[in-house]
């Protein structure tokens, strides 16, 4: 790789983490609107092929592999508790010959955020922890917080101050405990984040991938915890959205509270009930077979950062990375995302609480919240659930995130409409996947919508 790939992949990181959950407003207020009106079942909807149903789809996955700019794409889309269909294209890695189904398996990166929100709201709901319960109460480490005067600034007494109000679980799950991020902050803070081993995860076991996008991991949640307990907050608790390792320190939480170590209750509570058989933090020697290939977009052209070979998800992590550290397929995904849409319920399984769900879905934000701190897309606000943005408004119910390799995993509670997107290339903003993916989905519901009454016997 030449001697300019690390500024140009450090450039390129910062830049696409302020736009890396860019969707269009329109895809998320269409799809909902045309979901409505479709019964998604009957003989005539079931003659038609899953890419006859959502063309517009179809043609988004294949052309963005038929210009060999993504090796695969898997689009996976269902309605309630019904059966999804999958619209796939493309191999495993470039120049391959593994093709792609819902079975591949795939980084979700930061779709791993509202699992371990979900996982968070569980514990809530079984009367373990409380939503506006201080961290410090089960941290002690967190319970007397400095914070930068200036953000980004020096750590330096003179930069700090005390935090007005102390962290609690709501703050963690809604990015608004004022925590950094190694993506996100620059300067002194994101030094000492690194050297702490505050980094949200690994992307390869190449040496300068591992530079530029974080350093080495701490040995352990609890060292994680302890460690970022140690350095200032970068905004004060309770005021405005900055994302950040949050969800990754719940995942200590989570194993305080409930006596058991984060990646056992995650597979005990949520992945086993649900039937999600493929998602993990690591991906063992016999399943290398169905795993992708990871690039990154260097001057236009992919370079290969993670084949499935010799790939860092074969080796056991530092510690489950709760923000940012699964691996999954569109099938698991869209099994998680049908068990929300069933409020808990998934096939006759009762795997969490409607309550759970409800309050996991909605709008935590904080009152303290600033009057600009909310959570913005392209001119509009959105809430914060447990680690997913919040439909507000005309896009009401609408609940999920992203993946900083294209992925998309979003569901439409009103409606019930499930729809997610794997591939794997960085940075995110290299391509408008995760716009244009909502948008062809809300444009094949709206062309349902309108052909539906001609197609029924």
């Amino acid at each position: 790789m030449p001697e300019v790939a690390g500024p140009m992949l450090n450039q390129s990181v910062s830049q696409s983490v302020s736009r890396r959950t860019m969707l269009r407003s329109s895809a998320m207020i269409g799809v909902g609107a045309a979901a409505a009106t479709l019964p998604f079942s009957g003989p005539a909807f079931a003659r038609e092929s899953a890419a006859v149903r959502w063309p517009t789809v179809a043609n988004l996955v294949r052309g963005y592999v038929e210009r060999d700019i993504v090796p695969c794409m898997v689009a996976r889309i269902g309605l309630g508790q019904g059966e999804a269909d999958t619209i796939a294209a493309g191999t495993r890695t470039f120049g391959g010959s593994g093709g792609v189904d819902e079975d591949t398996l795939f980084r979700i990166y930061s779709m791993t955020k509202p699992i371990t929100g979900l996982a968070t709201v569980m514990l809530i709901d079984d009367g373990l922890l409380e939503l506006d319960q201080p961290l410090a109460d089960v941290l002690p480490a967190f319970a007397n917080m400095q914070v930068q005067r200036q953000y980004d600034g020096p750590i330096t007494r003179d930069n700090l101050e005390p935090a007005v109000r102390p962290i609690t679980i709501r703050h963690l799950l809604t990015h608004t405990a004022g925590l950094g991020y190694t993506i996100v902050q620059n300067g002194p803070i994101n030094a000492a984040y690194r050297a702490n081993g505050i980094v949200p995860g690994k992307v390869s076991n190449m040496a300068l991938a591992q530079e530029i996008f974080g350093g080495a991991p701490a040995p352990s949640l609890a060292d994680f915890a302890d460690g970022l307990a140690e350095l200032p907050l970068v905004y004060q608790p309770g005021t405005r959205w900055s994302y950040s390792v949050g969800l990754d320190l719940l995942g200590r939480v989570i194993e305080v509270a409930s006596g058991q170590d984060f990646a056992s209750f995650l597979e005990d509570r949520i992945f086993t009930p649900c039937g999600m058989t493929s998602t993990g933090f690591r991906v063992k020697r016999e399943d290398v077979q169905r795993f992708t290939g990871n690039y990154f977009l260097l001057g236009g052209i992919p370079v290969p950062i993670d084949l499935p070979s010799s790939s860092v998800y074969l080796d056991e992590p530092a510690f489950p990375f709760g923000g940012a550290g699964l691996v999954s397929s569109a099938r698991d995904y869209d099994r998680f995302l049908q068990m929300l849409a069933g409020r808990g319920v998934i096939e006759d399984t009762q795997v969490t609480s409607a309550a759970a769900v409800d309050l996991a879905t909605s709008d935590l934000f904080p009152e303290t919240l600033a009057s600009n701190g909310r959570f913005q897309r392209n001119g509009r606000s959105f809430g914060f659930g447990a680690g997913g943005l919040v439909g507000t408004g005309e896009t009401e119910g609408l609940f999920g995130w992203f993946g900083a390799a294209g992925t998309v995993g979003l569901v439409n509670k009103r409606w019930g409409l499930r729809h997610t997107l794997m591939t794997q290339y960085m940075p995110v903003d290299a391509y408008d996947v995760q716009g244009d993916f909502p948008l062809a989905v809300a444009n094949d519901m709206a062309r349902l919508a309108r052909n539906w009454p001609r197609s029924v016997d």
